[in-house]
Formats: C-alpha cells, sequence, structure tokens
C-alpha cells in the first residue's frame, strides 16, 4: 500500500488553500495512489451529487448535476457501504457517458471501461461519493476493496478535518464581525424632547417594539431614524440579541450582495476567506437596513427571499442556510413613487412597509430644539474639557427661529463647530457663551417675519378669505416639508387624511 501520496494530503491541511484547490489536491493523491483516466469527488445535497473536483472528465462535468435516482450506477455507490465495482459489461448506464476525456466518440464502437465507487461518510452521516473509471478493462483488478477502502479512509479523515477548520473559521469569523459591530453599539438610547410629535413617535414604537413585524422607518435626512429602529430593537424580545446595520447608500453596487448575505472564500478578487453577512450576523436579533431606497433590484430580490423564507446564501457558495432576523428599514425617499417608477419592487416595499413609523422633523417638534441643544452641550462640555457651556438669547433664539433642513443631525454639527469657536476665543473663561455669530448660520426674510406679516385686513379680505389664505400657506409650507406627501402633511397638521384630501380641494392646492 502506497502512503506516499497522502503524506501531502496531512500537509496541505496547515497550508492556506481555497477549497477548489484542496479537493483538487485530495483526488490527485487518489489517483496516484490507484491510476486511473479519469476520478471525480461528489458532495451530496438532498438527492443531487455536485461535482467538487475532477480529473479526467471533460469541463463541463464540473456544471453537471446529477440526480441520484436517475443515474443507476451511482445510486448503487450511494446504497452500498461498501466499495462498488462494476463489470465492463454492465447495461447500466454511466453518468459519464462522453464526459471523459479520450473516450472514444464513434457511436458505432461500444463503450467498455473499468468502473467503481464509494461512499464517503464523515461521523457516520453520507457526505458524497467518489468514483474512478479506467478505459481500460481490467486496470482495478490489481487493487483489492480493503485497500481502497484506507485510501478513502485518508481522504474522509481529511475532509473532515477540513469541514471543521471550516467551521471553525467561520466562527471565528463571525464572531470577530459581531465583536466589531457591537462595539459600535450604543447601549441604551432614548428619544429626547416633550413635544407632542415626539410623544406620538414614542407611541408607534411601543405599539410595534414587542412584536416581529417589518418596520419602515420614514423622514428627512437627519431626523433619527436610526435612533428610532434601535429604541424598536431595544424595547423588543429581541434585545438581548444583536442590532446589525447596514448603510445600503454608501456601498457600490458589487459589494452590497456581499455585505448583506457573506461570501466564500475566492468567491471574487480580493475574497482571501469566508465572511458572514449583515443577515448571518444578525440572527436571532435585528437587522437594519438604512436607506433601502438605494438597493439595486438585484440585490432587492434576494432581500425578499431572506425575508419570506428566512434563506440566504453566500455568494459564491450554492448552500443554502436559514437565519432568523426581524428586518427594520428606513429610508428618505418616497418609495410608493420609486414602485411606480419601476427603481423600487412593489412586492418588496410592500412586505416591509408592513409597520411604517414617521419620525418627524425638528421643525415639527417646538420647544424640543432648545431641549436637544442643551442635550448637546452638556455631552460637548466632556468631550471638550471645559466647565460650562452655554446659549446666549440671540443664539437660542436664532436656533428655534432657522429652518433646520438637515434636521437634528444638523443642530449637532452645528452646535459642535459652534462650540470650538466659542472655547477659542472665550479660552480662559469659566463659563464658555456661544453667541449668534458662532452659529454660522442665518434665518432669511421671510422665516424671521412674525406669521401675521404677510397678509393684510382690507375692504376685500375678511375673515374666511383671510383663514382661507392661511391655511393654504399653512399646508403648501408642510406639503413642501414632506416632500409631497399627502399622509405626511396631514399627520403633522393633526389631520385624518382624507379629511386633509377634501381640504385640498376645496382650496384649490394640487396634490
Amino acid at each position: 500500500m502506497d502512503i506516499l501520496p497522502f503524506i501531502s494530503v496531512v500537509e496541505d491541511l496547515n497550508r492556506d488553500l481555497s477549497d477548489d484547490e484542496r479537493y483538487m489536491r485530495l483526488i490527485l493523491a487518489i489517483k496516484q495512489a490507484v491510476p486511473c483516466d479519469a476520478i471525480a469527488l461528489l458532495k451530496l445535497k438532498g438527492d443531487v451529487l455536485t461535482p467538487l473536483a475532477t480529473i479526467g472528465l471533460k469541463h463541463e462535468a464540473m456544471a453537471r448535476q446529477f440526480v441520484v435516482k436517475e443515474h443507476p450506477r451511482l445510486e448503487q455507490i450511494i446504497g452500498n457501504p461498501s466499495l462498488t465495482r462494476f463489470e465492463s459489461d454492465s447495461n447500466l448506464p454511466d453518468p459519464y457517458d462522453g464526459l471523459v476525456e479520450g473516450e472514444l466518440e464513434d457511436s458505432n464502437l461500444l463503450k467498455v471501461h473499468d468502473c467503481m465507487g464509494t461512499q464517503i461518510q464523515i461521523d457516520g452521516q453520507l457526505w458524497g461519493v467518489l468514483t474512478l473509471d479506467a478505459l481500460t478493462v481490467g486496470t482495478f483488478d490489481a487493487y483489492n476493496a480493503t485497500e481502497i477502502r484506507a485510501y478513502i479512509a485518508a481522504i474522509e479523515a481529511a475532509l473532515k478535518t477540513h469541514d471543521h477548520i471550516h467551521d471553525l473559521e467561520d466562527k471565528v469569523d463571525h464572531n470577530q464581525q459581531l465583536v466589531k459591530t457591537l462595539i459600535d453599539q450604543v447601549d441604551h438610547v432614548e428619544l429626547i424632547g416633550k413635544s407632542q410629535a415626539l410623544v406620538d413617535l414614542q407611541d408607534e414604537i411601543d405599539t410595534v417594539a414587542f412584536t416581529d413585524l417589518t418596520v419602515l422607518v420614514t423622514g428627512e435626512t437627519g431626523v433619527g431614524k436610526e435612533l428610532t429602529s434601535r429604541l424598536v430593537h431595544q424595547e423588543s424580545r429581541r434585545n438581548d440579541q444583536p442590532f446589525i446595520q447596514l448603510n445600503c447608500a454608501a456601498l457600490p453596487d458589487n459589494l452590497i450582495e456581499s455585505e448583506l448575505f457573506g461570501h466564500v472564500k475566492g468567491a471574487f478578487t480580493g475574497a482571501s476567506s469566508n465572511r458572514p453577512g449583515r443577515f448571518e450576523l444578525a440572527d436571532g436579533g435585528t437587522l437594519f437596513l438604512d436607506e433601502i431606497g438605494e438597493l439595486p433590484l438585484a440585490a432587492q430580490a434576494k432581500i425578499l427571499r431572506a425575508i419570506e423564507n428566512g434563506e440566504i446564501q453566500r455568494l459564491g457558495s450554492d448552500q443554502v442556510s436559514k437565519v432568523n432576523v426581524r428586518l427594520i428599514a428606513a429610508t428618505n425617499r418616497n418609495l410608493e413613487e420609486a414602485v411606480e417608477n419601476g427603481e423600487f419592487r412593489s412586492d418588496l416595499y410592500h412586505r416591509i412597509s408592513v409597520y411604517p413609523i414617521y419620525v418627524p422633523s425638528l421643525r415639527e417638534r417646538g420647544k424640543d430644539i432648545e431641549i436637544l441643544a442643551g442635550y448637546f452641550l452638556e455631552r460637548m462640555q466632556q468631550r471638550f474639557g471645559v466647565n460650562k457651556l452655554h446659549l446666549s438669547d440671540d443664539a437660542r433664539q436664532l436656533i428655534t427661529q432657522y429652518d433646520w433642513p438637515g434636521n437634528v443631525r444638523e443642530l449637532e454639527h452645528i452646535l459642535s463647530r459652534a462650540a470650538l469657536k466659542a472655547i477659542k476665543d472665550q479660552r480662559k473663561q469659566m463659563i464658555i457663551t456661544i453667541d449668534h455669530v458662532h452659529l454660522g448660520i442665518s434665518v432669511s426674510e421671510s422665516n424671521s417675519q412674525s406669521s401675521n406679516t404677510w397678509f393684510q385686513v382690507d375692504e376685500d379680505n375678511g375673515l374666511r378669505e383671510l383663514t382661507d389664505q392661511f391655511q393654504i400657506a399653512l399646508i403648501r409650507q408642510q406639503l413642501e416639508q414632506h416632500e409631497g406627501k399627502i399622509s405626511a402633511a396631514a399627520k403633522s397638521l393633526k389631520l385624518d387624511r382624507s379629511n386633509f384630501v377634501r381640504m385640498l380641494d376645496r382650496l384649490n392646492i394640487p396634490s
């Protein structure tokens, strides 16, 4: 018995090889020990055998899927725990007919050859089969079944070790990715403010959090859609499991699928190791997809499958995995309009918008602006190492009049810059005062005017006309702020949508 070819098999376990390279070197060792014209390693998945590595078969064999019950020889190999050898004149069809390199192509000539195969088992479970073919009859007469099974046992041991290492690497990669994600997470989050709009938002969160319903969080840029999503997770039954997030707009199209579903080593240039995707990392917990409206259509289809069936496939792998993930999506786009334009799948839209939550803009939150400013300044005192940061009266008036197109995020960033400027100007002061000049913002003339200077009472304008003018101006303002979304504008005005639509018709406001 020649064991030299199998020394390299053992040595290979310490080498960084791709799966394809490792499988090829395994069957090469068998071919060196048992010379033949063709050899194939096939893995069983369900009732289908899929080639993982071949020698002596035409390249197209690697693309074949062999349904076991349709191939009597493979069916016999799988059903026999010992070595199966077929007579050269066996009338059973060969699964490799026409696929063996150097095989006679003339249909008038009988294609006879030696053929044998054996099960491969790992831990008592059927893993796949190994087949050997020789074009010369009697090639395998010199080998006995015991000797060949010994070779196969060495291959089984190598495959078991490889699979075990593979699983460990996956777990290490998974844990590293999970730890990296969890380090960035905030332990506890809360809504800052006392406005009615914020109270309504908290009510919505409380209503849906304890369920596993898919949530679509909408609102302008910077309003706090991520914070809202974290609160839904924090108040859910999954709060002891990971909250994993992905900004769909921050990645190029060719990397989104890998980020979502992971990839196997060698799946594409640069894929040097197996890597879990966000769905795997979020298994048991919550996956937050920010800016979901930016996903390409191809990725949308795969996300739909993952949501509906809990099934994912790593890029470059044909293995399907099950995950249990609660999905929360967010967008500042009008997805209904994107569906109409063919930019977003309607089936995915309806699947993710099971429970929509609208996050109000800063303009809708009234005095919450001052409360938020105080919250941010308190945190900045610690970060910048000063005793006290506060706003001057002028600065306070300015932030309440400013339109805040960037909402809460813009407020925080502007206060950070203003605090640094004020600290530089008042380096020796115990109390640092942020004045309006430090904020670097201005209020337009239309914003700074009092609410009643844009209309005048005259002989042509009575109370009814003035009331209509006021309603028209207010409604147009809200529609503009909510990008024409009727439902959002109606909600901001505390009106039922149907009543709001009738009001638009009465006031001749285009909807």
